[in-house]
């Protein structure tokens, strides 16, 4: 029987964020941390955190800056060191998670810009990891992310830093929905299932605009993704899963999946493994297989246990 426990998780910026923490009976295979996406929050991920606490792994994680019902400011970070303070807070949870599970093999998985987020935790903290999965994650052009972040400091400076930007937002999401027109609604990218999509448009905590700060920040992080000296910090010998659906626009129908993949090749990491499922969308995790995904998941982190925990 699984069980879910609701908690209050500490930001290192003092502010209090909620965390959720699924396990099973018995002793845990492993642990396995959760870094959730853009304009989301960490209870969207009950039904896979169910799955792999069933398959025998304690699933742990928390609602980021900016994000859900305690956030100050939807969108917005924090006046500084947004992206950092992301990346601090996966690592404070980490440390608090493993004080209660020692010795357990840690895992890390994040969706999206949480997969942006766990790409530069890799770059600082990937000693101690068991190995790290990446959900729905895309490469991103060094002209790109110069561009976006271009317009997201004018925006800043024109008094836009903590306001929703529709004008980042049109630019950075406009051509989400192209390959799927006609569309039913903005977000059909994101999952094939209807009822889905439908539960994120009418939930208050999803969906929301970034401010201007906070695509600003996200943009900061992104640069730091291509800078091939920070991606060589990353472990050589650290397992790594990258899954995504084969239509997912993030991605780039797979083609940046793959970019992403041979990046951490390039840097010596010597354990790289990309599954793209056929027809998925964005959030493989809420797909019509999603079934398949939490298995393929579970079967992946079985695979990369230490021989002594197995």
């Amino acid at each position: 029987m699984v069980t879910m426990e609701k908690g209050i998780f500490r930001s290192v910026t003092g502010q209090k964020l909620d965390r959720r923490l699924w396990k099973g009976e018995g002793t845990p295979k492993a642990v396995i941390q959760l870094v959730h996406g853009m304009a989301e929050h960490i209870d969207r991920y009950d039904a896979p955190a169910r799955a792999l606490a069933e398959a025998g792994f304690v699933v742990v994680g928390h609602t980021h800056l900016g994000h859900g019902g305690k956030a100050d400011t939807l969108g917005h970070f924090g006046k500084e060191h947004g992206w950092q303070n992301l990346i601090d807070d996966v690592h404070s949870l980490r440390l608090a998670t493993q004080n209660y599970y020692p010795g357990v093999p840690y895992f890390i998985l994040g969706h999206s810009m949480g997969s942006f987020v766990t790409r530069c935790y890799l770059m600082e903290h990937s000693d101690g990891l068991a190995g790290a999965i990446l959900s729905g994650t895309g490469y991103f052009s060094h002209g790109k992310v110069t561009s976006g972040l271009a317009v997201s400091n004018l925006v800043c400076l024109f008094g836009g830093a903590e306001k929703p930007s529709p004008l980042i937002n049109k630019l950075a999401f406009s051509s989400s929905n192209k390959a799927f027109a006609p569309a039913r609604t903005e977000f059909d990218w994101l999952t094939r299932r209807n009822d889905v999509v439908d539960q994120y448009i009418g939930d208050p905590f999803c969906g929301f605009l970034f401010t201007g700060a906070g695509y600003r920040d996200m943009f900061r992080g992104l640069r730091r993704l291509n800078h091939v000296k920070d991606l060589s910090l990353v472990r050589k010998d650290l397992p790594i899963l990258l899954f995504s659906g084969d239509h997912d626009p993030v991605g780039a129908m797979g083609t940046g999946v793959n970019k992403v993949a041979q990046q951490f090749r390039d840097a010596g990491v010597k354990d790289v493994t990309v599954k793209l499922y056929e027809g998925g969308r964005h959030e493989m995790f809420n797909e019509e297989n999603a079934s398949e995904v939490y298995a393929d998941v579970a079967a992946w982190v079985n695979a990369h246990l230490p021989k002594a925990s197995v």
